[in-house]
């Protein structure tokens, strides 16, 4: 009796094993898409970093900054001998 309770289970529990792994299989290619997607997204905002990163150092550039300055502010370039510095000594 007992040999055909533990029998019965075993044939019971294969397709129960068969229906998990089925189960795990289409879980597994669900997360492999969700991957995918994370893995484009996050080469996408790499991409777009390395342009802005790039815009910066061009925006920031010396020589850009100082014809800004010359012709569009009309600033002129001071140089260290012209500038006289007054020190009040006090108390």
């Amino acid at each position: 009796m007992k040999r055909h309770i533990m029998l019965y289970f075993f044939v019971l529990s294969v397709p129960l094993l068969l229906a998990l792994n089925a189960w795990q299989a289409e879980r597994y290619v669900e997360l492999q898409k969700d991957v995918k997607k994370l893995e484009a997204s996050q080469e996408e905002w790499l991409e777009s970093n390395k342009r802005l990163i790039a815009g910066i150092a061009v925006l920031s550039s010396p020589e850009r900054i100082e014809h800004i300055a010359s012709h569009e502010l009309q600033f002129e370039k001071i140089y260290p001998e012209s500038v006289l510095q007054i020190r009040i000594e006090g108390e």
